[in-house]
Order: structure tokens, then sequence, then C-alpha cells
């Protein structure tokens, strides 16, 4: 488990500076369902965090615990971003303090066109990347940009889903079952623009079933097995344990 999270240190000292995003004893609901079991890491600023499991092991109800939806429910534990206590917020005030979750059903607006996706999240501040960078780096939504955003392709909408939370100001970039539904050949794309945004400077946390395509992406990992966390290390150890993969990962 980690120890407590430490915000008295001059966060300029690289030595004692405390991580990014941080989680302490965090544990989680649904109703009388104990979920999540007092999971501790950390998150360090610009790394990519790959969340696995099997099915059922937690990781979406942590993504979600960190964005403080309303579901599940906290019982106990910190979560602090950049020395802000966000244990202490509601899902708005988190998002607002720089979290952006890309649902895996990529909750897509209907009645509205990619633009006007885009614009709906950029109609109070912060505001993230402009619209012609967005553009930039999906250029399949430039080039739809006046068609319903629903009746895009699967890949599409999960491009979408990605620009609509880069069109905000945040920090900390969440990704729920990115590949979802997608052929291989637009896994690699949306892979492709995850390594440009990550060279941009974005922390992200990808929940994931396809582990070894997260693996490749992440710098490190961590594993959940019922609640708990049974692996937290390098991405490459866990490629390279074959042991913990077929335990915990089924591959």
């Amino acid at each position: 488990m980690n120890v407590r999270p430490d915000f008295s240190k001059n966060a300029n000292q690289a030595e004692t500076a405390p991580a990014f995003l941080s989680v302490w004893d965090m544990h989680s609901y649904y109703g009388e369902s104990y979920i999540v079991q007092g999971i501790s890491f950390n998150v360090h600023e610009g790394e990519i965090l790959a969340l696995l499991g099997r099915n059922g092991a937690g990781k979406t109800t942590t993504l979600r615990s960190i964005a403080r939806l309303d579901n599940p429910q906290v019982s106990r534990g910190e979560i602090w971003l950049d020395h802000q206590p966000l244990h202490k917020m509601a899902s708005h005030q988190a998002a607002a303090a720089g979290l952006g979750l890309v649902p895996e059903d990529r909750r897509i607006i209907p009645g509205l066109t990619v633009e006007e996706n885009l614009e709906l999240a950029q109609i109070a501040p912060p505001i993230g990347w402009s619209l012609d960078r967005l553009y930039e780096l999906f250029p399949r939504l430039g080039e739809r940009r006046k068609q319903e955003g629903v009746t895009l392709s699967g890949g599409e909408q999960q491009m979408l889903a990605i620009a609509r939370a880069l069109a905000r100001d945040i920090k900390v970039l969440l990704l729920d079952e990115p590949y979802e539904g997608l052929a291989p050949v637009i896994v690699d794309e949306i892979e492709k623009t995850l390594r440009h945004i990550k060279e941009q400077g974005m922390t992200t946390i990808i929940v994931e079933q396809n582990a070894v395509r997260a693996l490749q992406l992440a710098d490190r990992a961590v594993i959940l097995d019922t609640g708990s966390i049974v692996f937290d290390g390098s991405a490459a150890e866990v490629l390279e344990n074959e042991q913990l993969r077929a335990e915990y990962l089924a591959i």
C-alpha cells in the first residue's frame, strides 16, 4: 500500500514531490456490494497507467470513483490531483479541477453535430484544446464536423469522445475501454493518437480488456483482483511475466 500523500513538501523538489494523482485507501460500494477494497496507487505527471484485471475486478468502479460520480459511493479514502482534494468534491467540481472521463458508452449527445458536441464541452471555462487543434489531431472529425455525432462509426464516436474530453482544460484523461468493439486498424489509429497526446504531456489512466495493447501503450500497470491491488509496477514487467498474465489477466 502507498503511504498517505504528503503535500507539505515543496512541489518543485522532485525527490520529495508527491505523485500528480494519488489514490489512498479508497473504498467504493454499489449499494451493499463492496467493490473497491482499500486500494492505493500513484500516477505521475505525463505517464500512462494501465488499470487492468478480469471482468468484475473493480476497474471501472475505480475510474468512476476517481471522477467522483454519484454511483459508486466512496465510503472512505483520499484522492488528490495536483494538490487538490478530489475526495471532497462533487463530480462537476472534479471535472473543473482537471479530470476528463471518457466512459465506455461514449455518451455522444443525440441531435448535435460533431462540432456542436465539441462546442458544448467548451461552453464554460476552463477551455482546453481549440477546435482547429482537435481537428488536426482527428482529421476524420474535421471532415465530419457537420454530421450528427451519433451517426458516426464506432471508431469515430470514440475519437469524438476523446476530443470532447480534450476540449476541456484537463490534467488527467480517464479512458474506460477505448478499444471496445473496434476493428484492429481503428485501434491502431486511436493508439497512435493516445501516444501523440502523451507527447503533449497528458497524464492518462486507461482501463482496457485488450490488456496486451494497453500494456504496449502504458508506462506502468496496476492490476486489480476482486477489488484489491495484486500488482503495481512497470508495464514491461507484466508483458514479460507469463505467470502473472495468466493468473490475473487470462492472457
